[in-house]
Order: structure tokens, then sequence, then C-alpha cells
């Protein structure tokens, strides 16, 4: 298996009621499904913040300008299409004022299309309860350093 590094970012995004947005996406390679933020890669000459704001709104049409310029690195070691990808992601936080905003999938790529199998917008304390492994297993912690008022590393293993 090739192990390679693709720079990418992802936004954590919480709605009124605190819930986590989370994707659901079926690998091609085994089926294996995961969750984890929207996000994606870094184009060139892309800072990650921008790179942050695309992908949200490619993914889910959510609006970007609610993404805050405020970063932290993460270190991500998963497998993915047969590939193993390790090394550091960029992870924003974004705040919306609704409940479950609604997404609109139109941005997605063709394979995106295909392996997106689904969204929820998941109450932090039943995060450890989700089906299927959560990407990366550390979220909480992540989401506690972005936003240190909030009780999430204490009920999802942060």
């Amino acid at each position: 298996m090739d192990t390679t590094h693709r720079p990418a970012a992802r936004v954590i995004c919480l709605d009124a009621a605190q819930r986590i947005l989370l994707l659901r996406w079926r690998d091609p390679f085994d089926g294996a499904l995961i969750w984890e933020p929207p996000g994606g890669g870094i184009e060139p000459d892309e800072t990650p913040f921008a790179a942050a704001r695309r992908e949200l709104a490619e993914e889910t049409g959510l609006d970007p300008a609610a993404v805050l310029d405020r970063g932290v690195p993460v270190e991500r070691d998963f497998h993915w299409k047969g590939t193993h990808f390790v090394g550091t992601e960029h992870f924003f936080l974004a705040r919306y004022a609704d409940d479950r905003p609604p997404l609109r999938r139109g941005g997605l790529l063709p394979d995106e299309q295909v392996t997106l199998a689904g969204h929820a917008w998941v109450p932090w304390p039943e995060i450890p309860a989700l089906p299927d492994p959560l990407e990366p297993p550390h979220l909480p912690a992540v989401l506690a350093t972005l936003a240190p008022e909030g009780p999430w590393g204490t009920a999802a293993g942060g």
C-alpha cells in the first residue's frame, strides 16, 4: 500500500444546538465507511484557510464566510482508496445560527457524489455511538482546542 501526504484542510461545523456536522463516506477501495468533517485537498498557491472555505462550500453548500480564520494543525494517519495518508491537516471552526442547516451538494466532484453516503448533525455526546469510525478519532479534542468554551472533551473521549 502506498503512503502519501496530501495537504488538506477541514472544517468542524457547529449548528445552533452545538451539533457537529459529519459527512459519511464509503471507501471505493474496500467499502469501509467513515465519518469526518467536510474538507479536502489544498490546491497549489491556496492557503489552508481558503481551502477550508472552498471545500466547505463545495461539499455542503454552507456559507463559507462562517469559517473562522484560526486553524489548528492535526496529525492524520488513515487509509482511503488503497492509500495510506499521513501528515498534518489544518482544521478550522464554523458556527451556524440555525438548527441543522440544510446541505446542498452541487459542488461535489463525480467520484465524491458516488462515495458520499450521507451526513448527520451529531450531538457531541453521541459521537462515541457512531456506527462507523470517526476520522480523526480524536476529533473532540480538536474541537476543544478550537472552541475551548464547550464541553467537548468530557463525554467524547477527548
